[in-house]
Formats: C-alpha cells, sequence, structure tokens
C-alpha cells in the first residue's frame, strides 16, 4: 500500500516513497505536509476526474469541492463571443440576398428573407452583454 502527502501550499501530493528524495531537492519537503492514505488519494483523484476540484480543509487535509462557476468577466467574455458569432452566421445568410437585390433580381421571398435577418442582426448588435445572465437571445429567422 502506497501513502501520500498533500500541501495545502503547493495543492499537491507527494508519494511517501520518495520523500528521501523531495528532502535532498532544493525545494525540499513541503513543511505542511499532511499524509493521506492511498484509498482517499485514489477517491480525490477519481473526483476530480468527474469535475470536482480538491482543495484543503481548515486542517490541510485535501476533500473534493465543487468548481467555482465563471467569473462575470468570463460571462460577458462569453456572451461577447457568442453574440459575434451569431452576427458572422447572420452576414453569410444577409451576403447572398444581399447581392440579389442588389443585381434587381431578388424574388419576393429573398427581399423577405433579407429585412428579417438584417433585423436579426440590429437586434443581436443591440444586446447589452454587460449583463449576460439577462440576455435573451433573439431566434434565427
Amino acid at each position: 500500500m502506497n501513502n501520500y502527502f498533500y500541501s495545502k501550499k503547493s495543492n499537491g501530493f507527494y508519494p511517501a516513497s520518495m520523500k528521501g528524495i523531495y528532502e535532498l531537492s532544493p525545494d525540499g519537503w513541503p513543511s505542511d505536509a499532511v499524509e493521506v492514505s492511498e484509498e482517499d488519494y485514489n477517491n480525490l483523484y477519481s473526483g476530480q476526474a468527474k469535475g470536482k476540484k480538491i482543495t484543503a480543509d481548515d486542517k490541510g487535509y485535501p476533500v473534493l469541492i465543487d468548481p467555482p462557476g465563471p467569473t462575470q468577466e468570463e460571462l460577458i467574455a462569453a456572451a461577447e463571443e457568442k453574440r459575434d458569432m451569431l452576427i458572422a452566421e447572420a452576414a453569410i445568410k444577409i451576403a447572398p440576398l444581399q447581392d440579389a437585390i442588389d443585381l434587381d433580381e431578388a424574388t419576393q421571398d429573398e427581399q423577405i428573407k433579407l429585412t428579417a435577418w438584417k433585423k436579426y442582426r440590429v437586434s443581436l448588435n443591440r444586446i447589452d452583454i454587460s449583463s449576460p445572465q439577462e440576455i435573451v437571445w433573439p431566434g434565427q429567422p
């Protein structure tokens, strides 16, 4: 059976079998290392593989927690990226319809589609991404 040690400071595990090697290294053996059984070690890594995060409890022992959600800045960036992607998709749909209009070859159906796609693109441009949790994305025409 292998035992491990966990350091809250480095948020890392150290095999007990390598303690002598660590002690001789420049960084040394972590001063805050707490012993962790092989079973707990395996359970922690299994939980991490399922999306949990390993952190230390108030005694420095490793525990699993749910990862924190995205920050407001990350949510804003994601909303901006989605908006820009949707605008680019709309531009692709608009281009051939606009060509038909410019060449005076558009059917009535193409004119209706062009207007709908342009309104959709305007709606996307008007989205306030500063409050990403409140965005109601318009549906594509």
